[in-house]
């Protein structure tokens, strides 16, 4: 009886010292949880890799690989997502590379978005955002701003983010230090030298601007929304997976 109760002891302590593990663990990852429905959205997005072309994963993988430099040499990376009128596709750049860095637990990911001019962040990027799972509301929280301004949250108990049309050089953007992504190819042509950023990347896509008031118009809004958020989720997998392996 003796040695059976302590080979049972044996067994039962490893078994218990793992599930006691996990849980710590799952208890730490419950702390912060993105939205349901953009749960779900992310979790597509991040199975979703092989619609992305060799040529743009090589140049989406610079942007990873500078990720990965400057978290060897700082607790934080900045990255600024430029279009020409910060309206649609560098909101679009903002949340996806924030999202993906909490959905993979990148941590010191700080993103922020700006345009060569101000004009509003578009109503239908917002809707588009919206529909799956991002929560958009107008706020006064950042005053002096003739641009509509937004407060944005992705799940509870993570930071709330002010988002409106800017120009790239506003003041709660960062000013130096900072890695600049040109996702228009209008701002990467006129806007070969980024002030303040020490790395700059141009991975354009295509206006979703140009379907506005077509019959296609949500369509359009959702698949830029997807590919926008596939391509950045594919950079945050690729840094995750780079320092998985330091």
């Amino acid at each position: 009886m003796k040695t059976s109760n302590v080979f049972l002891s044996l067994c039962i302590i490893p078994f218990l010292i793992f599930n006691f593990s996990s849980f710590t663990s799952l208890s730490k990852m419950g702390k912060n949880k993105l939205y349901p429905k953009l749960q779900i959205y992310s979790e597509n997005l991040a199975s979703n890799f092989e619609t992305i072309d060799e040529e743009r994963k090589l140049k989406l993988q610079e942007i990873g690989d500078y990720i990965i430099k400057q978290k060897e040499s700082s607790e934080k990376v900045d990255i600024t997502v430029i279009c020409t009128h910060n309206s649609r596709r560098s909101h679009f750049g903002q949340i996806w590379l924030q999202v993906a860095a909490y959905y993979y637990g990148v941590e010191g990911i700080n993103t922020f978005s700006g345009g060569t001019e101000a004009t509003a962040f578009n109503s239908r990027a917002i809707a588009a955002l919206e529909r799956v799972g991002v929560k958009l509301e107008k706020t006064t929280a950042f005053e002096g701003e003739e641009n509509p301004v937004y407060s944005m949250s992705v799940g509870k108990n993570y930071s709330k983010t002010i988002m409106f049309s800017k120009k790239y050089t506003h003041k709660q953007n960062p000013q130096n230090g900072f890695a600049a992504i040109m996702v228009c190819s209008d701002a990467d042509k006129n806007c070969p030298l980024v002030m303040g950023a020490d790395a700059r990347f141009a991975i354009p896509f295509e206006d979703p601007k140009n379907s506005d008031n077509t019959p296609s118009e949500e369509q359009v809004y959702n698949e830029r929304c997807q590919q926008i958020g596939t391509e950045f989720f594919f950079v945050m997998d690729y840094v995750k997976t780079k320092l998985n392996r330091k």
